[in-house]
């Protein structure tokens, strides 16, 4: 499943493997060959007995029940040379294959159920964080996400990108804590977006509404607990306007890839979300003038303290142009990269937001609104 983003877990259920499937067969033929080139003192056929109960684990119950009664077959007719099995002796293989028959069933139950479990949580997870699109108005976007905690597709990173009437607006954040504990906090950031994407019209009241909401969130929860806050960086493409505004709250700098040169965003951060410090005064606003070609960076730090065997963060700005020109894109080329760097994957959640916004031509001259002078 992948939602520009995750593609591990794999949630819904598959078949066992091909070489399960055979397995059995193949260890009863095994011991049967084995019995026919032996000295006849010698009997290894019984350990076919023990194979039902394998069975049970590649087989529904039905086929458990016929491989049962073909291993039955086989210990049962002299002719065979396998065993000779007589009276007691075939009384208990039966009672092994009725139960290998059993473990089929309740395997077979449990395993819909898993099926039908995890499918739920599959769709609740994309509901709180659908793929994000490939374009979104002139924006193109390609995003990775990759949680921490095996078997989610939500952790606490989050990121989305939506039209509006004030431009492309963009988020990508980082709340405290990951895993499935922090999929409320990513649930209510991302509906406290969506809403502000289409109501406010400076993009540093969308910052200060998230804000809102995570401060209201932790003094509503009557659990005591740690501070309720997270890290962020917004962005707008306004329409008609070779620029972007960029809001960071506390979050890693965003990095701006133009040509062969990778730069870092002079945004200067305002405070994380949540921790009520911004109070009336919103966080700074940076304009940076976009080139034809620009593209624009934002991750979460589980990329950039992401460490090797010998204790290195991933150099990010400096692995980006080695990756740029992959052919399979920047966004996976960085995921793979950082995999092997970090011998396997950071331990922790890994969001990448790469945006491309289509030039409107010559840049404009003049003053830039909303703001002073261009910031790079």
């Amino acid at each position: 499943m992948r939602r520009g983003r995750q593609e591990p877990g794999r949630l819904h259920g598959t078949p066992p493997p091909r070489w399960a499937r055979f397995a059995p067969a193949v260890a009863m033929f095994g011991l049967c060959l084995a019995q026919w080139l032996t000295p006849g003192d010698i009997e290894l056929g019984y350990f076919l007995a023990g194979l039902p109960p394998v069975a049970a684990f590649s087989y529904g119950a039905t086929g458990t029940a016929v491989f049962a009664a073909l291993v039955m077959a086989v210990l049962a007719l002299p002719a065979l040379g396998v065993a000779h099995a007589r009276g007691s002796d075939l009384a208990t293989v039966a009672v092994v294959g009725v139960l290998s028959v059993i473990i089929a069933w309740v395997r077979r139950r449990r395993d819909e159920q898993l099926v039908s479990v995890r499918t739920v949580a599959e769709a609740a997870q994309l509901a709180v964080l659908p793929p994000v699109p490939k374009r979104v108005g002139p924006v193109h976007c390609a995003a990775l996400y990759r949680a921490a905690q095996t078997g989610t597709l939500v952790g606490g990173d989050l990121f989305d990108v939506r039209a509006g009437p004030y431009g492309v607006r963009a988020v990508v954040a980082d709340v405290q804590g990951h895993g499935l504990t922090a999929v409320a906090t990513v649930a209510a950031l991302l509906g406290a977006f969506r809403e502000a994407v289409l109501d406010d019209p400076e993009l540093a009241a969308v910052a200060a509404r998230l804000d809102r909401r995570l401060t209201a969130d932790a003094q509503a929860d009557a659990a005591p607990h740690e501070e309720l806050f997270a890290t962020a960086v917004l962005l707008e493409f306004p329409p008609g306007l070779d620029l972007v505004r960029v809001v960071s709250c506390g979050h890693p700098p965003l990095l701006l890839l133009r040509g062969p040169t990778v730069s870092e965003v002079g945004a200067e951060p305002g405070p994380p979300l949540g921790l009520g410090l911004a109070g009336p005064v919103h966080p700074p606003v940076a304009e940076i003038r976009l080139r034809p070609g620009d593209r624009l960076l934002a991750y979460t730090d589980g990329v950039t303290e992401a460490r090797d065997a010998a204790g290195h963060f991933y150099p990010l700005a400096v692995r980006i142009p080695v990756l740029a020109n992959d052919p399979g894109g920047l966004v996976p080329a960085v995921w793979r990269d950082l995999a092997t760097f970090s011998g396997g994957g950071p331990h922790d959640d890994v969001a990448l937001l790469l945006l491309s916004p289509e030039a409107d031509g010559p840049a404009r001259p003049g003053p830039v609104p909303r703001g002073g002078p261009a910031r790079r």
